[in-house]
């Protein structure tokens, strides 16, 4: 997977970055983000972030359930830079960011207009911003896909996913499948695309074997 040629440099990220905190959601490298924002603080956002890198974190919060304005998050997220904005007649924007490059907390700033700004450390994750390849045993990838899916509600265009390029297809898939927050952050946090697609498969054969377990119960 190639970037794209208006990404910035590694030495040209943000020494600050306002974080959009949501539980469930994935950004990885290269993938592609659609959000509906309308909260005024998010509105904030995202008219700050157009004024300058265009960046902004998506992270999740360690407790879903957890009240304020600050509630704890993960200690890493994901800067995505926005990529597609459109204005709407109800006062919403509707963006989508494209996934650069990881980071983690080192500090948090003050509210700006109600959203939030973290100092980012983005050293460890510098390979990023390399053109994403990824090794994956693709057959196996399958055979777990279609398992996991036999039971679930969806129809799946199985002849695009066969045509899909292996980093394409991990990315896309680790954002889009139901997993859980915590393991949606086990993913992010796979210390290369490789072994993301190793816990990818080992997400989707454990929900394989405890769907047919559930399925015996019930009989």
């Amino acid at each position: 997977m190639t970037r794209s040629s208006f990404d910035p440099r590694f030495e040209d990220l943000p020494r600050t970055l306002p974080i959009f905190p949501l539980t469930g959601v994935l950004l990885l490298p290269g993938g592609k983000l659609p959000l509906n924002i309308f909260e005024p603080r998010y509105l904030a956002m995202t008219r700050k972030a157009l004024a300058g890198p265009r960046l902004i974190g998506m992270i999740q919060p360690r407790d879903p359930d957890a009240g304020g304005q600050q509630p704890e998050v993960q200690r890493v997220g994901c800067a995505g830079r926005i990529t597609s904005f459109a204005e709407t007649d109800d006062n919403r924007y509707l963006i989508t960011l494209s996934g650069l490059c990881r980071f983690t907390i080192m500090g948090e700033l003050p509210l700006d207009e109600g959203f939030r700004r973290v100092v980012p450390d983005w050293a460890p994750f510098r390979a990023d911003l390399d053109p994403i390849t990824t090794a994956l045993d693709r057959p196996r990838l399958m055979g777990a896909l279609r398992a996991f899916f036999a039971d679930q509600p969806v129809r799946i265009d199985w002849q695009a996913i066969e045509q899909t390029a292996d980093d394409r297809l991990i990315v896309s898939l680790a954002m889009l499948c139901p997993f859980e927050a915590e393991e949606k952050q086990i993913l992010l946090e796979a210390p290369s695309p490789s072994e993301r697609a190793k816990v990818m498969i080992a997400l989707l054969e454990s929900a394989a074997t405890r769907g047919e377990g559930d399925a015996r119960a019930r009989h």
